[in-house]
């Protein structure tokens, strides 16, 4: 029953919407543990080594340590990416493409995630300036579109029979929910992780969408925070750790009454930090871009070693700054003696006390601590609590060179081959800028009521505002990793203005990275100025398409000399279709689709026109009468008169089975075409695989039929045109496409607005767009490549031109 089998679709569709939350968490419960491990060994070893050799003077030992450990794994972070180069980078550009609509090649595979995974633990514990939440996004993203689909490229020996979601919308819905699930397990933010997906993410979604992300979003969460927290606490059940990242809980000590979180004075701060935030962010999307460039044009058309040996050199110049700047440039600080009262939670001792575990005491005298080491010879989460809740004093000269090392390097490290996120370096860069500023209020301006934590924290929206541009979502993600709702008028405000300022000089770093690719990304909507063009203006006039009926040798030719994803299904306006080719079935067949067709819709208009007590227009009469009755050519009139008064535009003619020849007369070129429908590229291809045909004795009722579920079987991966084995058909049988093509395609009139042309396409995500003019006669189409910015330019300027 239709209802019954609607219903178990939709439970199915929950199940797999859970089991993609759970799965993302798992794979962030392994980075994060491995990251955990391998760091710790790593800074164990050489906080030892440096200890002893402070005073032995043997310091150049440890730095080789140090690299020889750093260089080791940032060289295997390489390696999985020239495995997979794909899974360079965050991956949030490829998987906002991929949800634009544009199908990036290899970036939603299995083998994609695992040089992620392994590819990203590598490159944060080889101590580049690198975050996992990033890839996050992208793991959860993979983990959407594979587990629906129960089959893989790169396992082929797993192949289930699992009849369900066998489309591109529904694997682009689950994609969606594996990017909101990876938001939510990097940063224990549910609902951030659903608004990123509607903000950054989907262009096309609906409210049912919204619920099942949500929920994935929640899955993901409480799996990783359930393990984590049995993992390190030993408590199952407990849920004390939400995310891979988290801000730990923001307080004043009881023992200071003047202190509050934020007062209406700071506000005016903020505003000013959301200014320089924007302008930092805009500063260091500039300096990367100019680096992508540079990298594209003399790095990439090398060998690939040689993007290997630009990931060691970064690793060996990031891990010489961090020794020598923790060694010589660091201060030795007092330590803070406020320690949280005993009746707090356990969460936030076990937070206090990792703040204070992860304080680094190198050279510096008992009771004091080295403010640059602590900051440059920890995890960067560590370092980023550091920031936030250490009450003891950074000096101003450490947070300022602490700053800049950091925003130049992380610069230089976002684009190299190995999977790196951004949000931690630019949080970690933010909240040494917000520490900063609250230093020099209360030093210099004698301000003595600022609580240093707030303006770190909005140190750090500010500039990660400024970088990646996103507003809502993000607000909500540092509300809910802080537990603070009190912040949310602050962070909003800051991102915001961080924004604007950001957005008057350059795009978000994602955006840029989009364009560099070229991929041909739809905005939200289209210029004001984009409307003096229309839809005539825009389309492409030279059309591929095939008719109702067409020989299979004219079927393999088009497939194999086009790209095109899809093909216009046309007959010809020809009175003289009879005389033209007597006796050929063919043009008989497609004779009688066309007459078909007209008697349905005469047959529709009519039943229309009654029920309304009304009539037809008379040309819509006589044009329906003509073809039912008589079919008799049309009056001899000058025909291409006719068509350029109809402004007709000109149409290479691939006939069934010729080519178009010089001796054709203008009039047979100039052929008007009615439309009757699309059919797709796979579509096509697997009627020929499967000798979906009849001969030119029969008649097309002969024809096998194909089901939904046999037409779609093959999906995501349909057979190639040049891999066919022609050997097994009859170039002479024909096809009869009209069962398989989409009679009722959206379709727009030559005198369409481009801004109406383009929100029909984005908001229903279309891949072809037919123009159709009164008559019926498609004159053109509009596809993807058609609407990006740079085409609509160049129209704009020949329109003016002409004008």
């Amino acid at each position: 029953l239709p209802k019954q089998k609607a219903q178990r679709y939709e439970a199915v569709k929950w199940v797999m919407v859970f089991a993609i939350g759970v799965c993302t968490g798992l794979v962030g419960l392994f980075v994060d543990f491995f990251v955990r491990l391998l760091t710790q060994l790593k800074f164990r070893v050489v906080q030892s080594s440096v200890e002893e050799c402070t005073e032995k003077g043997c310091l150049a030992l440890s730095l080789l340590e140090l690299l020889g450990f750093n260089l080791t794994f940032v060289f295997l972070a390489s390696l999985l990416v020239l495995i997979q180069p794909v899974a360079a980078g965050s991956g949030i550009p490829e998987i906002k493409c991929y949800l634009n609509g544009v199908k990036v090649p290899g970036v939603v595979r299995l083998r994609t995630v695992v040089c992620k995974a392994l590819g990203v633990l590598f490159s944060v514990a080889g101590g580049l300036f690198v975050g996992k939440e990033g890839p996050m996004i992208h793991s959860g993203a993979v983990m959407g579109a594979g587990l629906p689909q129960f089959q893989s490229i790169s396992l082929r020996k797993i192949q289930f029979n699992f009849p369900y979601f066998r489309s591109d919308r529904d694997k682009r819905d689950f994609v969606s929910a594996g990017a909101a699930a990876g938001v939510a397990a990097a940063f224990g933010a549910p609902i951030g992780g659903t608004l990123f997906s509607l903000e950054e993410g989907s262009s096309f979604w609906n409210q049912g969408l919204t619920w099942k992300v949500l929920f994935c979003s929640m899955a993901a969460t409480f799996t990783l925070n359930f393990f984590r927290s049995g993992i390190q606490f030993g408590s199952w059940g407990s849920f004390q750790l939400p995310g891979l990242l988290n801000f730990g809980e923001f307080k004043c000590s009881e023992s200071d009454k003047k202190c509050h979180l934020w007062t209406a004075v700071d506000l005016g701060f903020f505003i000013l930090m959301g200014i320089f935030g924007g302008l930092l962010g805009a500063t260091f999307n500039c300096l990367n871009k100019r680096l992508a460039k540079y990298r594209m044009r003399n790095v990439h058309p090398k060998p690939k070693l040689v993007r290997v040996l630009e990931s060691l050199l970064l690793s060996l110049t990031t891990t010489v700054v961090v020794f020598v700047a923790s060694m010589v440039l660091g201060e030795c600080r007092q330590m803070s003696s406020t320690s949280p009262s005993g009746n707090d939670t356990l969460s936030l001792q076990g937070m206090s006390e990792d703040v204070n575990s992860s304080i680094k005491t190198f050279f510096c005298p008992n009771e004091t601590y080295n403010d640059m080491a602590t900051l440059f010879f920890n995890p960067q989460e560590s370092a980023i609590l550091q920031l936030f809740h250490q009450d003891g004093t950074f000096s101003p000269v450490t947070l300022s060179l602490f700053f800049l090392l950091y925003f130049l390097l992380s610069c230089w490290t976002y684009g190299i081959s190995v999977p790196s996120g951004l949000f931690v370096p630019s949080l970690l860069c933010g909240a040494a800028f917000g520490r900063l500023v609250a230093n020099l209020l209360k030093s210099y301006i004698g301000l003595d009521h600022i609580y240093s934590g707030t303006f770190a924290l909005i140190g750090a929206a500010a500039f990660l505002g400024g970088v990646v541009r996103m507003t809502i979502s993000l607000t909500v993600i540092l509300i809910e990793s802080t537990n603070e709702i009190t912040y949310g008028l602050p962070i909003m405000i800051t991102l915001m203005v961080a924004k604007w300022t950001g957005d008057f000089f350059n795009k978000g770093i994602y955006d840029i990275h989009v364009n560099l690719r070229g991929v041909p990304l739809l905005e939200w909507e289209t210029e004001v100025e984009m409307d003096k063009l229309r839809a005539s203006d825009i389309m492409e006039p030279n059309l591929t398409y095939v008719y109702p009926h067409t020989r299979i040798q004219s079927l393999v030719s088009i497939l194999r000399t086009t790209v095109h994803h899809a093909f216009p299904v046309v007959t010809e306006n020809r009175g003289n279709e009879r005389e033209f080719m007597k006796g050929n079935q063919l043009i008989s067949n497609n004779i009688k689709f066309k007459k078909s067709s007209i008697l349905t819709r005469a047959g529709e208009q009519r039943k229309r026109s009654q029920s309304m007590k009304s009539y037809p227009s008379s040309e819509l009469r006589n044009m329906c009468d003509e073809h039912i009755a008589t079919e008799e050519p049309p009056e001899k009139e000058d025909l291409l008169q006719q068509m350029l008064e109809r402004r007709y535009t000109p149409y290479p003619n691939l006939y069934p089975d010729q080519s178009p020849s010089e001796e054709w007369t203008m009039e047979e070129r100039f052929r008007p075409l009615t439309f009757h429908g699309l059919i797709l590229r796979s579509q096509l291809v697997t009627l020929l695989v499967r000798g979906v045909c009849y001969s030119e004795s029969q008649s097309s009722a002969s024809q096998p039929r194909l089901s939904h579920a046999e037409m779609s079987e093959d999906y995501p991966r349909y057979p190639d045109i040049h891999d066919l084995d022609l050997t097994l058909l009859n170039p002479r049988m024909i096809v009869d496409v009209t069962p398989y093509m989409n009679p009722s395609p959206f379709a727009v009139s030559p005198n369409t607005h481009v801004s109406q042309v383009f929100n029909l396409f984005r908001t229903m995500g279309l891949r072809h767009l037919p123009v159709v003019n009164a008559v019926g006669e498609i004159v053109g189409i509009i596809t993807r490549h058609n609407l990006t910015h740079e085409f609509l330019q160049a129209r704009l300027r020949q329109h003016y031109q002409t004008i």
